[in-house]
């Protein structure tokens, strides 16, 4: 089963997995953004997998990024982000991911 940390506040998305272990982390975004909605790689010390939602939850990017040296803004905008510490192979560009039960 999927574990995700919720990340709300501006501190927890400041911070996102920079000097922590290993774990999944869900952003959620005030609005729709591009720009605001990039990640880096700064003082993270193992790769992710990083998928972009839109507000339906809809995936809109999918980017393998790399400790240190990887910055990504999505290709659309995103309401909704997951950092996923090892690689999953199984979404596409369209795909929905239920994230619901997270949001509560």
């Amino acid at each position: 089963m999927l574990e995700l940390e919720v990340c709300k506040t501006k501190f927890k998305k400041f911070r996102g997995l920079m000097f922590s272990k290993k774990k999944n982390l869900l952003f959620v975004l005030d609005k729709e953004e591009k720009f605001n909605a990039g990640i880096h790689m700064l003082f993270v010390f193992y790769p992710i997998q990083v998928i972009w939602l839109d507000y339906r939850f809809k995936i809109v990017d999918i980017k393998r990024m790399l400790p240190f040296i990887s910055f990504h803004i999505p290709k659309q905008k995103a309401k909704y982000i997951v950092e996923f510490v090892s690689k999953q192979n199984n979404f596409k560009f369209g795909d929905k991911f239920n994230l619901e039960r997270f949001l509560r």
